[in-house]
């Protein structure tokens, strides 16, 4: 019996429920196909998608479903990002143990994940948080630690005072308050675990030219955030001290203008170089810069605050005292933690000595014989020729370079050096809600891995949660306290966790066998798999997780554990999804769309003119759809064909319900075309040959074929799914307009539109094709092709003009030459009826557009 009504509900629960007991998103096993591993970046479990989740996934799910129709097995899974902060402030703030809150999230977001008709191999879900996968966390952690690239040192951190943990540079907001807490956040010395990434960053940066389907301004951004920087380190000898300042710096052909040196207030030879009758006032200094965060310090528009120490330094060029500085924009974990200055040269240094009356000493100049720069009113830092520089003047400052570099090498003051933005990556959390790191500290033995056996090291549950505080764990001694593994002595668990963004830089190797018991991952599966083909997610990403990922994968190929060097071939950054915004402009304040009047937006609260605009989707806007309310109304597949259909993947989508209640109306359109045809059809699906086919037929057949071949191109490449909805749409209009309802063109123009419609709306191609008698399911079938000969013309349209004015049209033969075509405008009805008794000068013809005669007057 097919139903008259479409039941978006009804159906869509039927066929989720078929699918999941046919196991028909079950990746393949066996390798008779070509592979293709479609992933989107798993969430954190907070309890609720939103519709920026819903794009992600229904962008990937529609190229994993396209995939499969085109003969590839396909690996299309799921997890959740699942340890952090938040499950930890959630116990504080609700009573509830984080394991609990976080599983209770999972069972709701994986229900309402698969509302979405997404087809995800549910087989190989990870959890982070499950001790079944920070097992191999910790494995995998314990692999750098033995290749020399984990380590712990003490160093200066961003220390939020009242989550009352470490936070990464990230973390922390140009205002310097933490990015979850809001607090003003802190400068501490805590000893911290560390990856030593900087010794990929060279890798890490020329790779970035294999990524050929990457965006490029992810890996501008990646490249910018490595930071490679070619110079010089140079050292400048303290007056009365063996010790030496090492600076690094990209300009060694200025060096002879260096009229003051810059250490970071934490650096340890601040102390050795202050003098007696300076240490006060630097000892405020530090303690004033203490509170500050790195951000703060090193803000563009923030003025730069230093402190002569009252030591003095050498410049070994021209052996002139120079004297030693403190400022606050100098970082001891940036470079060496020091820096020359250099006033004429440099923009910062130039106000800086200005602000500091510091002595300024120009040593380029733009033109070798005009020095009338030399009277600054700002820095010159562009190329130019050396002068004041002793051996060196007169040489162009890019060949200075090299000359100052090797006579620095030849005197023993510094050498050639590279050096790079990027730092180690901190990866200690004082937090509970993470994976501990597998380590023991002994009083004799040191540092001690826990050994593979004893792993998992699990999180105790026994935890009290009383507020924000230390770590639970470094309070409860029952856990910290362990024999040593080496000596059995007594000895302490490491009471740190590490950063969530560690599990999320190999949870997309776990996918590939995410079943294994004995190993992360089995070699041969993952080499199989890997890389990703297509990985989809959002810009916020470009630098972190996609560089740790990239990191985390060199290093396990160097462990011998993988064959591969890049873990995405394809990166698709999708685009924001906005709502309608109402904010008052005077007081900032944003207004719920359900207190305004669309026609006439005003403050409820005051009658001030509202500002409407669309903007990211966010609570504190009150601009977000629930995707929960979007899918009971109108169904998945509208929710779907509408987030494809709105915007091109990469852009930003303006929500708009007019909109999606024309993508509703599209899918009632079909609806009716297929099953009024299911009802009517004869059980006849004989072919006809071109030969033997109709005119109507062939205009139909062209148009079926038309819709295969650009749906297909739309969906290579850059994947337009906008566009290629819009072919469908044009084909469901050819099928209406078509007078053959009983060819097998138009069973053939049904199906097909079915099949094409199957990624994009899966629920609903599943039952339509089922309704057309078909057994097997949907998205089993192979992929259409466009036959060449359904797209060639027999007939063309005619445009005949008359002194460039169109006065009708006439059908005549496709790829007639110009001479046939002005026979045939000649010879029309159009031509007789306007060109009697007129004289015809010429005539233009335009092959297989026009024919246009000029008349004389």
């Amino acid at each position: 019996m097919v139903e008259s009504r479409y039941n978006a509900a009804a159906i869509e629960q039927k066929w989720q429920c078929y699918w999941a007991e046919s196991g028909i998103d079950q990746t393949p096993e066996e390798h008779n196909k070509p592979k293709f591993y479609a992933l989107s970046m798993f969430p954190y479990p907070s309890g609720n998608l939103h519709m920026g989740h819903v794009r992600n996934y229904v962008i990937t799910d529609a190229i994993a479903r396209l995939k499969r129709m085109q003969g590839y097995r396909v690996l299309h899974p799921m997890g959740w990002d699942a340890f952090g902060l938040p499950a930890e402030n959630a116990a504080i703030d609700r009573g509830i143990a984080p394991a609990k809150w976080t599983y209770q999230n999972i069972a709701q977001m994986r229900q309402q994940l698969q509302q979405l008709g997404l087809s995800l191999d549910w087989n190989r879900e990870v959890t982070t948080c499950s001790p079944d996968y920070y097992k191999w966390t910790q494995w995998l952690f314990l692999e750098f630690f033995k290749a020399g690239l984990a380590y712990q040192k003490e160093a200066a951190v961003n220390w939020d005072p009242i989550d009352q943990t470490v936070l990464a540079n990230e973390q922390v907001d140009s205002e310097g308050r933490s990015w979850r807490s809001g607090a003003k956040v802190e400068r501490k010395l805590l000893k911290q675990w560390f990856l030593k990434i900087t010794d990929y960053a060279e890798q890490l940066l020329n790779d970035l030219d294999k990524l050929s389907g990457w965006p490029e301004r992810v890996k501008l951004m990646q490249a910018n955030w490595i930071g490679k920087s070619v110079g010089a380190y140079l050292e400048f000898p303290i007056v009365g001290m063996d010790e030496k300042i090492g600076v690094f710096t990209t300009r060694p052909d200025t060096v002879y203008g260096v009229t003051y040196v810059v250490l970071a207030p934490e650096h340890p030879l601040t102390p050795l170089v202050t003098t007696r009758e300076k240490k006060e006032a630097v000892e405020a200094f530090i303690q004033e810069v203490e509170s500050e965060s790195e951000i703060e310090r090193t803000a563009e528009d923030k003025p730069k605050r230093g402190i002569l120490t009252g030591g003095k330094a050498i410049n070994p060029f021209n052996g002139e005292e120079i004297p030693i500085l403190i400022a606050d924009y100098v970082l001891y974990e940036y470079g060496t933690g020091a820096v020359m200055g250099v006033p004429a040269h440099d923009t910062r240094d130039f106000k800086f000595a200005k602000e500091n009356n510091l002595p300024i000493q120009v040593v380029i100049i733009p033109e070798k014989d005009n020095k009338t720069i030399l009277d600054l009113k700002d820095a010159y830092t562009e190329p130019g020729f050396m002068v004041n520089s002793g051996q060196f003047d007169g040489i162009a400052s890019e060949e200075g370079k090299i000359k100052i570099i090797e006579y620095a090498e030849q005197q023993g003051y510094g050498k050639a050096r590279i050096q790079y933005r990027l730092r180690d990556w901190l990866i200690s959390r004082q937090r509970y809600w993470g994976c501990p790191i597998p380590v023991i500290h002994c009083p004799s033995c040191g540092i001690v891995p826990v050994p593979t056996e004893d792993l998992p090291v699990q999180l105790p549950e026994d935890v009290e949660f009383k507020g924000r505080g230390p770590s639970p764990l470094a309070m409860l001694e029952r856990w910290v306290d362990v024999p040593c593994p080496s000596c059995g002595e007594p000895a302490k668990r490491e009471t740190d966790t590490m950063d969530t963004f560690i599990d999320s830089s190999w949870y997309f190797l776990r996918y590939t066998d995410a079943n294994n018991e004995e190993k992360a991952f089995e070699s041969e599966k993952v080499n199989d798999w890997m890389p990703v083909d297509q990985y989809v997610g959002g810009i916020e990403h470009a630098i972190l997780h996609l560089l740790y990922s990239r990191f985390f994968t060199k290093v396990l190929r160097d462990r011998g554990l993988l064959d591969f060097d890049e873990p995405f071939q394809r990166l698709l950054t999708q685009g924001m999804v906005q709502g309608i915004t109402y904010k008052n402009p005077n007081t900032g304040k944003y207004i719920p769309p359900a207190e305004v009047n669309p026609e006439n937006p005003k403050d409820p609260a005051t009658g001030e003119p509202l500002s409407v605009f669309y903007e990211k989707m966010s609570k504190s806007k009150y601009n977000g759809v629930d995707p929960q309310q979007v899918l009971a109304k109108y169904g998945a597949d509208t929710a779907r064909l509408f987030i494809l259909f709105k915007a091109p993947p990469e852009k930003d989508l303006e929500w708009d319900d007019a909109d999606v209640e024309g993508q509703f109306r599209f899918l009632n359109r079909v609806w009716s075309q297929v099953t009024e045809f299911a009802r009517s059809q004869s059980s006849s699906s004989q072919k006809t040959n071109d030969k033997g086919r109709t005119k109507p037929e062939k205009e139909l057949r062209r148009a079926i074929h038309t819709a295969i071949k650009e749906v297909s191109a739309d969906l290579e490449g850059e994947y337009q799914f906008n566009t290629a909805i819009a072919e469908l749409m044009k084909l469901s209009n050819a099928l209406k307009d078509a007078n053959c309802h009983d060819s097998p063109v138009y069973r053939e123009g049904i199906e097909n539109l079915v099949i094409l419609l199957a990624p994009f709306a899966p629920h609903l191609a599943e039952e339509l094709w089922h309704q057309l008698g078909h057994k097997e399911s949907v998205h089993l079938q192979t992929w259409p092709q466009a036959d060449p000969n359904a797209l060639v013309v027999d007939e063309i349209t005619l445009v005949i003009q008359i002194m460039g004015k169109t006065r009708g049209t006439i059908q005549v033969p496709a790829n007639l030459d110009k001479t046939a075509l002005e026979q045939y405008a000649r010879e029309s009805d159009i031509a007789k009826r306007y060109l009697e008794d007129k004289e015809i000068k010429k005539a233009i013809v335009v092959p297989n557009k026009l024919v246009n005669f000029v008349i004389a007057k």
